[in-house]
């Protein structure tokens, strides 16, 4: 009998990750559909040295997160629950009072930890993704590459 040559997977070292930077423009993309694309990338499951215990994602920046889309009626349906840790404590807030209030980029954050590893890891991750409600950001040195979710399916973009 003749012993089998085993294949042996690549297994990325800290030292081999290439991160870049990526920015997104969340204007009239759905959130679901934006949340899942930008958790990946965070992950770094788009790239062929993916290395599950490594965090070898990108760092991504998303603007005009008060302008997302939600399909159906979640803008007014869509309820958030939190708890203050006291007897009777649950809080909730619908994500029309969210994106109108002071911190509307709060939605997307959410919608994107949600998708996230639940671990040292994801929160890790987590860190590399900045949101900002407006349309100005602060990170211009680091020269973001464009990432056009709206583009990337034609469901991603608010139908007329």
């Amino acid at each position: 009998m003749r012993a089998v040559p085993q294949m042996r997977s690549y297994s990325a070292k800290p030292s081999e990750i290439d991160k870049k930077w990526l920015l997104v423009d969340a204007e009239d993309v759905v959130l679901g559909r934006l949340a899942s694309i930008i958790a990946m990338r965070l992950m770094g499951k788009h790239k062929p040295s993916y290395t599950p215990h490594l965090d070898c994602g990108d760092n991504v920046i998303i603007i005009n997160a008060e302008k997302v889309w939600l399909t159906g009626q979640k803008r007014s349906q869509k309820v958030y629950h939190r708890h203050t840790g006291y007897p009777g404590g649950i809080k909730e807030r619908s994500v029309a009072d969210l994106l109108s209030g002071p911190r509307p980029e709060r939605v997307v954050i959410k919608a994107v930890e949600r998708m996230m590893p639940h671990g040292p890891l994801g929160r890790r991750q987590m860190k590399n993704l900045r949101v900002y409600s407006g349309g100005d950001h602060p990170h211009e040195a680091q020269n973001p590459e464009p990432l056009d979710v709206a583009a990337m399916n034609p469901k991603n973009k608010r139908r007329a």
